[in-house]
């Protein structure tokens, strides 16, 4: 990663922009939270830089900056993945790459079907969750089958060249 201009999307408190910064990129952060993005800068210090930003919106940001987007569990609070895949597109360099984790969709419809919930998998589908951690919260997750995520990065001109899975 040394000398590599990284834009990570859904930074929140900067794990990942530490770690790159450690091996030598250049990082740049983005996330909705101001709150979360005041603890990415008291982490990393003035030097990265920081922007609250949301997804859904064009990225502040001219084309064809950046080697690699990076993308840790963000995506599903976005109901329309169009705009911000074509954005990842346009900002990325001729020959970069996304790197990304998602939820397991599998793993979302077995857990609604476990309390009870009936849900298509197939259906592009919103879960709402009111505690997380024994913390009271308000958060829309968008939870979508993985031919859809798949297609989805395709149809925005992706070529994808992996796709790994835990295990159980």
């Amino acid at each position: 990663m040394a000398g590599k201009h990284v834009l990570v999307l859904g930074c929140g408190s900067g794990p990942t922009l530490v770690d790159l910064v450690d091996c030598g990129a250049t990082p740049v952060g983005i996330d909705g939270s101001p709150a979360l993005i005041d603890i990415a800068r008291e982490r990393l210090g003035p030097d990265v830089d920081l922007r609250v930003a949301d997804l859904a919106d064009p990225l502040p940001f001219d084309d064809d900056v950046f080697d690699d987007v990076v993308s840790s569990l963000a995506l599903h609070y976005l109901e329309d993945w169009t705009s911000p895949l074509a954005e990842m597109r346009r900002v990325l360099k001729p020959g970069g790459r996304v790197v990304l984790s998602v939820e397991h969709p599998f793993a979302m419809w077995l857990a609604a079907r476990q309390v009870g919930t009936k849900t298509n998998y197939f259906a592009t589908r919103s879960r709402h969750e009111s505690d997380i951690a024994g913390e009271s919260v308000d958060l829309t997750f968008w939870d979508r089958s993985l031919s859809t995520m798949l297609q989805s990065f395709l149809a925005a001109g992706f070529r994808i060249t992996h796709v790994g899975e835990p295990g159980p």
